[in-house]
This record gives structure tokens, C-alpha cells and sequence, in this order.
């Protein structure tokens, strides 16, 4: 399987998520959206807002005008830093993607290279970066490793493929040491296995993977190891349907999505011990999207997108009690396909990051601060 980080297939594989505390349902939430500088201007491309941690300061990346990726970071004050990884392509849908930002300031992502493979990296809060390859990731096109997120420690999560193409999980320690992990139940073939992987604070690492069958499933593994799998209630078991784990908390409760049997998003909740809730936004349209939870608090409270019959995206947050609040920003698009895009992550004071498009399809960065 060829692992994109374009606009619509990094978002199912995103993960890292941030311990919160504040609600950002508060009705004096400020909706702040910005670009990166070099972002290009046209439709699909612009600037994506992956993770923000407690500080306020967001990582992400932005599509430039010849559609190469570039990564940034946005001080608290709204000062926007960009760079590259050394050794980033600089052909189309390649460079550089910043993916999860700790409360150090430390960045975790990917890059692709001239040939499109990937590597992963680690940026520094003083922007020294340090390249990630685990050993047995295969070097050519859409082989590689696949850092997705990084916690309060330093540890990162991810996942590679290797010269067959199957992916597998890793964890990098804070100084370096590297351990490779399969799932019970994976599927061996070109682009099975577990294709995302997210840490929280204690070292749990929370994902999806991908069966012999090509259905999706939720796993758990354990700081000792230990893995436990998963499926939300009511979620498909065809082709690219199943369940779609997309954040874990510091208390170990999962947040994400399933795809039915007609294909249409729900979301879930699983709490640390297994027990799993799903909803669907008030005004979701199933068949036009449905709803994707995206990240989660230390409280519960769970943000996320919905599209309605109109197929526009809508922000949400879902507090712990089950109460859901939409959230809507200026500047963002109300045709088919715009609006927001995605509710990322969300941080320790209840701020939520993401991106949206406008009525051009231009796509923007977006903090949303209560």
C-alpha cells in the first residue's frame, strides 16, 4: 500500500495527542487561522496544523506551489519558523512533514526522500534534526519509516515498511534505541500490517492494522509489550473498512472512527478497559462522510469532524459526558468538500489544532483557543 501524506490519507494516519484539561467548548473560543510562509495558494495545497502542545506552539507542514511538502512550527506568539530535513525530495508530493510536537518542543515526522521512500526524523527545540531509519525498512518507494508521534519523554512511535512492503511498528526511545513490534493477526502482503502507531505518557502505544483480508482493526500495546486488539461495534469487515484508531490519552482511552458496511464514519470512544461507545455528531451525514473522531483529552473529551448532507466539514467537540458542541471558523468554505478538514489534536489548556479549506479549496492552518 502507498502510504500518502497528502491532504486526505495523513489525517487516518495521524496520531499523537496531548493530555488536556480545559474544555474547548467555551463559547469565547477564538478561532485563529494562519499560513504558513511559502504555502502554495492553490486548490489542495496550503498549510495543515498536525499537533500542538501545552505551551500553544503547533507543528505541522505546508504544500508549496510546485506541491513539495516543508515543515513549520508556530511559536505561541504566532511567529512561524519553517524548515526541511536534510535529505528531503524536492519533487512532488515529497519533503518533509511534521507530524507530533511534545511539550519540549521537540518535532517527530517524516520525510521523503528523491526516490520517495521515508525516513523519519526528530527535530530539536533548537532545530537540530537527527535522521530515523529502523533497521529492516526497505529503501524504495513508499518503503520506509513512518514517525508519527513523540511524547513528554521523548519516545516516539511509528511504523515502517520493509522490502516487501509490509509494515511493521516501532518505538524509539529518548536516546535513540529502537524496538520493532507486529501485531497478532496482521497481514504479511504488500501494505499490510499495522499502519499508524501513537504514544501517550506512559509509554502506550495506540494504532490500526491492516489484515490479510485488507480490513482495518484497532490494537493496544502495552509499555511491557504486551498487545491487545480490537474492533468498534458495527464496523465493517469488507475491503478498507473496520476500525480507524486515531489518539490515545494519558489514561489509555482511544479515539477514532469506524467505517461501516456501506462505508459511511462513526465514531468511538474505548476506555482503558476495553469497554467502547460509539456516536455520530448531531447533523452528520453518513453518507456523505459521517463523523471521524480525531484526539483526545486526559478528560474525555474528544475532537473531531463531521461532514453534513451537503458534504461540508464541521468542527466538533465531544465532551466526556457525551454532550457534542460543532465549531465553525471565518474564511472557511461551506461548498461540497470544504469547511474543516481536520480537528488534529488538542492541547493541555483546550486549544485544538487543524486545518480547513476555503471556498477556492485553498487549505489553511487553524488554532482554536478557549
Amino acid at each position: 500500500m502507498k502510504k500518502f501524506v497528502g491532504t486526505t490519507i495523513v489525517c487516518l494516519y495521524l496520531c499523537f495527542l496531548f493530555v488536556t484539561g480545559a474544555s474547548a467548548q467555551d463559547k469565547k473560543a477564538t478561532f485563529t487561522g494562519f499560513e504558513a510562509p511559502g504555502a502554495g495558494a492553490g486548490a489542495y495545497q496550503g498549510t495543515f496544523a498536525y499537533s500542538v502542545n501545552t505551551a500553544g506552539v503547533v507543528a505541522g507542514s505546508y504544500f508549496d506551489a510546485s506541491n513539495v511538502f516543508h515543515g513549520f512550527v508556530r511559536a505561541a506568539n504566532g511567529a512561524i519558523t519553517t524548515f526541511d530535513a536534510p535529505g528531503a525530495g524536492t519533487g512532488g508530493e515529497q519533503g518533509t512533514v511534521a507530524l507530533g510536537i511534545n511539550t519540549a518542543g521537540t518535532i517527530t515526522g517524516t520525510y521523503l526522500d528523491p526516490n520517495s521512500a521515508y525516513h523519519g526524523f526528530v527535530r530539536a527545540a533548537n532545530g537540530a534534526i537527527t535522521k530515523i531509519d529502523v533497521p529492516g525498512a526497505g529503501t524504495r518507494a513508499y518503503q520506509g519509516t513512518y514517525a508519527e508521534s513523540i511524547n513528554t519523554a521523548g519516545a516516539i512511535a511509528g511504523v515502517y515498511a520493509d522490502t516487501n512492503g509490509a509494515w511493521h511498528g516501532f518505538v524509539r526511545g529518548a536516546h535513540g534505541a529502537i524496538t520493532t513490534f507486529d501485531v497478532p493477526g496482521t497481514g504479511t502482503g504488500a501494505g499490510q500490517g499495522p499502519v499508524s502507531a501513537c504514544i501517550n505518557a506512559s509509554g502506550i502505544i495506540a494504532g490500526m492494522y491492516n489484515d490479510a483480508s485488507n480490513v482495518l482493526h484497532g490494537f493496544v500495546r502495552a509499555a511491557n509489550g504486551t498487545i491487545t486488539t480490537f474492533d468498534a461495534p458495527g464496523a465493517g469487515t469488507g475491503r478498507n473498512q473496520g476500525t480507524y484508531v486515531l489518539g490515545i490519552n494519558s489514561a489509555g482511552a482511544i479515539a477514532g472512527s469506524y467505517s461501516d458496511s456501506s462505508n459511511a464514519f462513526h465514531g468511538f470512544v474505548r476506555a482503558a478497559d476495553g469497554t467502547i461507545i460509539t456516536f455520530d455528531a448531531p447533523g452528520a451525514d453518513a453518507s456523505k462522510g459521517g463523523t471521524s473522531a480525531e484526539s483526545i483529552d486526559r478528560t474525555g473529551a474528544v475532537a473531531g469532524v463531521y461532514y453534513d448532507a451537503n458534504g461540508v466539514g464541521h468542527g466538533f467537540v465531544r465532551a466526556a459526558n457525551g454532550m457534542i458542541t460543532a465549531f465553525e471558523g471565518p474564511g472557511v468554505g461551506r461548498g461540497p468538500g470544504q469547511g474543516i478538514a481536520e480537528s488534529s489534536c488538542i492541547n493541555n489548556a483546550g486549544a485544538i489544532a487543524g486545518w480547513y479549506f476555503d471556498s477556492n479549496n485553498n487549505e489553511h492552518g487553524y488554532l482554536l483557543t478557549p
